[in-house]
C-alpha cells in the first residue's frame, strides 16, 4: 500500500492541499499511525475514485476503473481467486502482447514476478481503487456458482436422469478449475497441507501454513463429490470406494517447481475428507547449517555424524521437522564411497545415490522386516524412518553395534526421555550405552515476518509470569555463555525482544516461515553410568544440563532475543 509520504506528494502535486495545510495533518497522522488516504476520504476532499486516479498520475502508472467492467471467464481465472484476494489484484484483459492486471498495490513485485513466470506472459500493471477491485472480485463467486449449477442434484432430478458418473463429473471444467486453483494457491503460499472438509451445507478448504491451519475458501456442497472424484483420478485411487480410507500420491511439475502431493481420503459423517501433504521435491538439499542449530549444537552434530558407527536419534512430536533433520544429515554423508540405505513410511523426498525403500503393511514389509533386509545389502549408513516397537529397536541397536551408522526418529518430548523410552521398549541398558552417540530433540517455531518486525521490551507483569514458570537466572546464564546477551547480570526487562505487527505479506499473523529450536544430547560417560543405573528422565536431564546441554526452551529464547522468533511462539511449541 501507499505510504503517507507518497500520498502527501500526490496531494501537493495535484494542488488538492498546499504544504502549509498538509504538514500538520501529516505530522499528526504519522504519530497516530493513520493513513493520509483516510483523511482525504473522511473529509470528502476527493472521492476514492479520484484519489486513486490522482495517485496513479503521481506515480506514473495507468489507472483503470473496474466498477462497470464484466471480465471474461477465461481471463478472470488466469489468476486463482485466493491469490487475487490475498494480494489485491485481478486479471481483466488479455492481448497477444500480455495480460492486464489491476491492483491497489503496484509495488507487490514478488507476486507479479511469480504470476509472470507462472502464466509465461508479460504483465501490464494498472492501478484501481479498493471499491472497484472488490466489485470485480465478486465476479469469481458469480462465475463459480453459475458453473456449479450444472452439478446440482436438482438439475439431474428435473431431467429425470440418474446422477452423473463420477468419472464424468471429475472432468467438468469448473471442477478441474477449482482443484487446479486449490493446488496452485497452496504451492504459492508454501502450505504444507491442504484440508478439504465436507460439511452439511458447504465444503471448507483449509491450508496449514507455517504449522497453523487457516481457512482459505468455502465452496458449495454440490461441488464436493466432483472435487473428491478429481483428486482420486489424479491419485489413481478407486472412484467407487466411499466407505474405506484410501491413500495415494500424484505430482505437479513445472519449470518453477516440482511438488509431490501425498493424498489421504477418510470417510466421515458428511462425506469423504481429503488431506493432501505437499512435498517440495525441487528444493535444494538442506545442509546441516541451514537447520537453525546454534554453533555449539552444530559442532556436536557434525562430530557425531562423522563417526563410523553408532546411533543418532532425532526426537519430537509429529510435524516437528525430524525427517528434514535426518535428510540434512544424509545429504552431508552422501558420498560415492559409502552405501546409504533407508526404510521409510512414506518416502518424503527422493535423494540421488541413496537406496530408499517404503514400508507396506499389506505385504508385511514393516520397519523391522525392511531393516533386516537392508542389513543384507552391505550398507555403511542406514536410515530408519521411525523406531516404533521392540523388534525394530533391537535390530537397530544390533546394526549400530556391528559397524553401521544408524539414523532414526522416536516420539518423545525431550532428548533425555529418549533413553528411558528405549529401555521401556525392552532394549537392555548396556546395549543403549554402547551404541547411542547423540540424541537431538526439536520443535519448529514460526519466524517473525521480516516485513513487519518491531522491537519491544518485556513489561513487569510479563516478567512476573515468566518468573513463576522458569528459572530466569539459569536462562540468563546460558544466554550469556552462548553469546546471546553481554552479561547474565542484565535485567531481562532491559533487553529488546521482537514481534511481527502483521502485514499483508504474512496475512496479518506477524509470522512467515519456520525454523527449528533444538537440544543436542551427546552421550557422555556420566550419562552412560546413569543409564546403567536406570535413573529417571528428570535426573538424566539435570546431568545433561550440568554438562552444558542447551535446552529447547533456552535455544528458543536465544532465537527470540536475536529477532528470529517470539517468546510467545517458543512457549507455544515447547508446551511450557
Amino acid at each position: 500500500m501507499f505510504t503517507n509520504q507518497q500520498i502527501y506528494h500526490v496531494l501537493i502535486k495535484q494542488n488538492i492541499l498546499d504544504k502549509k495545510q498538509l504538514d500538520p495533518i501529516l505530522k499528526q497522522y504519522e504519530k497516530e499511525g493513520k493513513s493520509l488516504a483516510d483523511y482525504v476520504l473522511e473529509n470528502k476532499l476527493l472521492s476514492e475514485e479520484s484519489l486513486y486516479q490522482a495517485i496513479a498520475d503521481g506515480i506514473d502508472i495507468e489507472y483503470t476503473n473496474l466498477s462497470e467492467q464484466t471480465i471474461r471467464q477465461d481471463i478472470l481465472f488466469l489468476v486463482p481467486e485466493p491469490i487475487a484476494r490475498t494480494h489485491d489484484l485481478i486479471a481483466f484483459d488479455q492481448t497477444d502482447k500480455g495480460i492486464s492486471i489491476a491492483t491497489t498495490d503496484p509495488e507487490n513485485i514478488q507476486t507479479f514476478d511469480f504470476l509472470e513466470k507462472h502464466l509465461n506472459k508479460r504483465l501490464d500493471i494498472f492501478l484501481t481503487s479498493p471499491a472497484a477491485l472488490e466489485t470485480a472480485l465478486a465476479q469469481y463467486h458469480r462465475d463459480i456458482e453459475s458453473a456449479f449449477e450444472n452439478l446440482t442434484d436438482k438439475k439431474t432430478e428435473q431431467e429425470g436422469s440418474h446422477p452423473r458418473p463420477l468419472k464424468e463429473l471429475a472432468q467438468d471444467v469448473p471442477i478441474i478449475r477449482i482443484v487446479n486453483t486449490l493446488l496452485e494457491y497452496a504451492i504459492f503460499e508454501s502450505a504444507s497441507d491442504i484440508h478439504i472438509e465436507p460439511g452439511e451445507k458447504e465444503t471448507i478448504i483449509r491450508y496449514r501454513i507455517d504449522g497453523v491451519l487457516r481457512e482459505v475458501m468455502k465452496l458449495p456442497r454440490t461441488a464436493h463429490s466432483g472435487i473428491v472424484a478429481r483428486i482420486k483420478i489424479l491419485s489413481n485411487l478407486k472412484l467407487d470406494e466411499h466407505r474405506l480410507p484410501q491413500d495415494g500420491r500424484f505430482k505437479v511439475e513445472t519449470k518453477e517447481y516440482k511438488i509431490s502431493f501425498r493424498v489421504s481420503i477418510l470417510p466421515i459423517y458428511d462425506g469423504e475428507k481429503i488431506v493432501m501433504r505437499l512435498l517440495n521435491e525441487s528444493n535444494q538439499r538442506l545442509r546441516l547449517a541451514d537447520l537453525g542449530l546454534n554453533e555449539s549444537q552444530l559442532e556436536i552434530v557434525k562430530t557425531n555424524v562423522d563417526k563410523p558407527h553408532g546411533m543418532i536419534l532425532v526426537t519430537g512430536p509429529t510435524g516437528s521437522g525430524k525427517t528434514t533433520t535426518l535428510y540434512a544429515m544424509m545429504n552431508t554423508l552422501n558420498k560415492p564411497e559409502v552405501n546409504i540405505a533407508t526404510i521409510e513410511d512414506p518416502i518424503e523426498y527422493r535423494m540421488d545415490r541413496i537406496n530408499q525403500s517404503q514400508t507396506n503393511a499389506k505385504i508385511e514389509f514393516t520397519f523391522a522386516a525392511g531393516l533386516r533386509s537392508l542389513l543384507r545389502q552391505d550398507p555403511d549408513i542406514i536410515m530408519v524412518g521411525e523406531i516404533r516397537d521392540k523388534e525394530t529397536a533391537e535390530i537397530a541397536v544390533t546394526a549400530a553395534m556391528t559397524g553401521h551408522l544408524l539414523l532414526s526418529t522416536l516420539h518423545t518430548n525431550e532428548a533425555s526421555a529418549t533413553l528411558p523410552r528405549l529401555i521401556d521398549m525392552g532394549v537392555e541398558p548396556f546395549l543403549i550405552t554402547s551404541t547411542t552417540n547423540l540424541i537431538i530433540a526439536q520443535r519448529l517455531v514460526r519466524k517473525i515476518c521480516p516485513h513487519c518486525i518491531s522491537s519491544y521490551k518485556i513489561n513487569k507483569d510479563t516478567l512476573k509470569q515468566l518468573e513463576q514458570r522458569f528459572d530466569l537466572d539459569e536462562l540468563m546464564r546460558v544466554m550469556a555463555k552462548q553469546g546471546a546477551i553481554l552479561s547474565d547480570k542484565d535485567d531481562l526487562t532491559s533487553l529488546l525482544f521482537y514481534k511481527g505487527t502483521g502485514c499483508k505479506k504474512c496475512h496479518d499473523s506477524g509470522y512467515r516461515g519456520r525454523i527449528g529450536i533444538y537440544e543436542a544430547l551427546a552421550i557422555s560417560e556420566k550419562i552412560k553410568e546413569s543409564i546403567m543405573k536406570r535413573v529417571p528422565t528428570e535426573e538424566l536431564r539435570k546431568i545433561a544440563v550440568q554438562e552444558g546441554m542447551v535446552t529447547i526452551l533456552q535455544d528458543g529464547f536465544m532465537k527470540a532475543k536475536s529477532g528470529v522468533t517470539t517468546i510467545e511462539e517458543v512457549l507455544r511449541v515447547s508446551k511450557e
